[in-house]
């Protein structure tokens, strides 16, 4: 289930690149629109339908995309509850009501002597 919903969410942040690219951006752009090629009397669709058509297509691959993304997360945290390492008690700490221990004293330096 959470394989064919990966391969889905991909897909669909592919398709959302894809349409964002094509959007005419205020410098020209990738895309539809602009001043030279294509266009002229005879085009499939006006810029003003073109615009709202990729508008409305971004807007509803960014929900598919948003709601994959959750349902994701769900899946991948719903399977295991797994504690935090800050619940379990170290092997190796001391108890917490044990008295501290206080440092050993530093013997004699050993140097040797050159003689």
């Amino acid at each position: 289930m959470s394989t064919i919903l990966l391969v889905i969410h991909l897909l669909l942040a592919l398709a959302l690149v894809v349409v964002i690219l094509l959007q005419r951006s205020e410098g020209g752009g990738l895309g539809i629109g602009g001043g030279g090629g294509g266009g002229g009397g005879g085009s499939f669709m006006t810029g003003r339908a073109a615009a709202n058509l990729l508008t409305r297509t971004t807007a509803i691959l960014a929900t598919c995309f948003l709601l994959t993304s959750i349902v994701l997360a769900i899946l991948a945290g719903g399977g295991n509850r797994s504690s935090s390492i800050l619940d379990q008690p170290a092997a190796d700490a001391p108890p917490l009501d044990a008295p501290l221990e206080q440092p050993a004293e530093p013997g004699q330096p050993q140097v040797p002597l050159n003689q």
